[in-house]
């Protein structure tokens, strides 16, 4: 609900959500070590990737949440694992999840954008479990002339779906999140927090973001009414980060959505979108009532595969995220996280998830 989740920015596809969403119900359930959670979660991960870039880019240009229409799989291949589904039955959690398609991008900036990955988990979960009472699907659900890729994109790239298939994992080019939105307007708020440093305070007259045009086709919203809406506003993205010097979980707030510095200061942002700008990168200008014009370009993001986030800011993210609901569990639940490589089984790691009060 945060936006605050993993990206694989070739594709747009954020596909944690639907692949751990679909393994924690069965925890409870199926005896696991946890490198075997931690493969099938690799897989299910790698089976969204590789389906979305078939279909990319035609299938997100159309209106598609690429991450509910390829969660669905995602979760049926991580659950499947976990189940222990034979080839021939992962096959038919594949084909029956396919045939459970979901999302549309005009639920961004609404609750219902978190439905799409919970719903596809759900989905790709009850497929593997069908699967394995011995509901069947074609073989060919994906491929077929009227089947899934056939329906969901007029483009379609079928090499990618095997090219290199076990010996380069598409995973590898996944990405994390350092800002709570949509990744298409990071590197323009990371420009903005450096020209917050150098306005010291300056009254803006004036500010112009140059971008790649997706930033304004998926996040130019000069007024958003909700916290959720301002993570697709790159509007309320830059002016919140030339304002405050940041934009963490504070700056999508309603109460600072609707604060008049930053009704004010959005109301003077212009996104100036241009081909020859690449997606991770951005350049913002301001000019200031004084008459001074500041600038600060971003070339590659933090957070992108060229400039990754650390195991410690991975760490220090996670750990805030999880002290909101469950104060001082944060650092036990990114130890448990870290240990799963090795564990024998899954049960502490269910253990350091559960609320005492539970």
């Amino acid at each position: 609900i945060d936006d605050f989740d993993d990206t694989h920015l070739a594709t747009v596809v954020h596909p944690a959500a639907a692949a751990i969403a679909a393994a924690l119900p069965l925890l409870s359930t199926v005896d696991t070590s946890g490198r075997r959670l931690i493969t099938a979660l690799a897989c299910g991960m790698e089976a969204e990737i590789r389906i979305a870039a078939v279909m990319t880019p035609w299938h997100y240009d159309q209106g598609w949440h690429i991450t509910g229409t390829v969660g669905s799989i995602g979760g049926a291949v991580t659950a499947g694992i976990l189940l222990g589904l034979d080839e021939h039955r992962l096959g038919m959690a594949i084909g029956i999840a396919s045939s459970m398609t979901i999302g549309h991008r005009e639920g961004f900036g609404t609750t219902a954008k978190a439905f799409h990955p919970g719903k596809a988990a759900a989905n790709g979960l009850l497929a593997a479990r069908l699967a394995e009472c011995g509901v069947t699907a074609s073989t060919s659900a994906l491929e077929a002339p009227l089947g899934y890729f056939a329906c969901l994109s007029e483009t379609i790239a079928l090499d990618r779906l095997t090219d290199d298939f076990g010996t380069t994992w598409a995973l590898a080019d996944n990405t994390y999140k350092p800002y709570p939105c949509g990744v298409v307007s990071h590197p323009a708020i990371q420009a903005a927090e450096r020209v917050h440093v150098l306005l010291g305070g300056a009254p803006i007259a004036a500010v112009r973001v140059r971008c790649h045009p997706l930033m304004q086709e998926l996040a130019g919203n000069p007024d958003p009414a909700t916290g959720l809406a301002a993570r697709f506003s790159a509007e309320h993205s830059v002016a919140a980060a030339l304002i405050d010097g940041a934009a963490g979980l504070a700056q999508f707030a309603d109460e600072r959505v609707h604060a008049h510095d930053c009704i004010e200061l959005r109301s003077s942002v212009v996104l100036l979108p241009s081909d020859d700008i690449e997606r991770s990168a951005a350049v913002v200008e301001v000019d200031t009532v004084d008459g001074r014009t500041f600038v600060e370009a971003v070339d590659a993001v933090r957070g992108s595969l060229a400039v990754p986030l650390t195991d410690d800011e991975l760490d220090a993210k996670a750990i805030g995220l999880i002290e909101q609901t469950m104060p001082g569990s944060g650092g036990s639940i990114v130890d448990a996280v870290r240990g799963l490589r090795n564990a024998e089984s899954t049960e502490f790691f269910l253990a350091a998830l559960t609320p005492e009060d539970r």
